[in-house]
């Protein structure tokens, strides 16, 4: 259908041959990348997969430094100083211009059931937000997400803390500003669950049941509702706006890895062993 005039056209006009307004690609083409490794990952868990292979990648190397520097319980457990070493957040270090370790901290995870438990997290969610948002909007929710609750969490506590939950509560944001976005049954249905699902993981932590960060899940919410209440959801043709979502998707990836090579020069002038 046009976009302009409202016109039934093929898939393959370019331009509507009724009004003569330009035809974008289609909301689906937008909202998610093609297709890859001949099908066997999904378009909308491409991201996820990729996030999930990179916190995966770096739990293994902590957990290798961790059992070299003597730690005997390297296989379920990483040391604090490993996770120093690899950019847990700590606010007198943040604060006194280690600026990145309010991107690295949330790449990284305690242990195995902490590694486990994000893990299945991002499975549930990642995709579902991709396929909302689209993947340059997920790109920026998670980025602002991870850092701003981070952020948060050094403002509010001087205790170390990781992990990517903080990524994962913008999500839970991001479900909720689709509610707001959006008066559809299924909208109104994924905010209701959004909200739920912050109200346990703050009431869990309150209870210390387990060490939770509670300013970092909570700053990670605001963070990621607010970013995307920014960025909307993707427009039917791919206009000014969207390549301007592409540019703050590449930037958000930009800082990201300068955050962890700004880790690895850290690292390596405390000379890591």
């Amino acid at each position: 259908m046009c976009p302009n005039c409202r016109a039934f056209i093929t898939t393959d006009d370019k331009v509507c041959p009724y009004c003569d307004a330009k035809v974008g690609p289609r909301a689906v083409d937008l909202r998610s990348p093609p297709e890859v490794l001949a099908g066997f990952i999904s378009a909308d868990r491409f991201t996820t997969f990729i996030l999930l292979t990179v916190n995966l990648g770096l739990y293994a190397a902590t957990m290798l430094y961790s059992k070299n520097s003597g730690n005997p319980g390297w296989l379920t457990h990483i040391d604090v100083d490993t996770l120093l070493y690899f950019g847990a957040k700590r606010p007198d270090l943040i604060f006194a211009g280690q600026w990145w370790r309010i991107l690295t901290a949330g790449f990284l995870h305690g242990g195995l059931i902490h590694f486990l438990l994000n893990t299945w997290a991002l499975l549930d969610l990642g995709p579902l937000i991709e396929h909302i948002y689209g993947t340059r909007r997920w790109v920026v929710i998670y980025t602002i997400a991870t850092a701003g609750g981070f952020l948060a969490s050094a403002l509010r506590s001087p205790v170390i803390s990781i992990g990517a939950s903080a990524g994962i509560f913008g999500l839970i944001g991001a479900m909720i500003a689709y509610g707001v976005h959006s008066r559809s049954a299924l909208a109104q249905e994924l905010k209701s669950h959004g909200i739920s699902m912050v109200i346990y993981g703050l009431v869990i932590g309150i209870l210390g049941w387990f060490p939770i960060d509670n300013a970092a899940h909570l700053g990670g919410a605001a963070a990621g509702f607010a970013a995307a209440m920014l960025t909307g959801t993707p427009r039917l043709i791919d206009d000014w706006r969207e390549k301007l979502w592409r540019v703050a998707a590449g930037l958000c990836l930009a800082v990201t890895a300068l955050a962890f090579i700004e880790m690895f020069l850290a690292f390596s002038r405390a000379g890591a062993r």
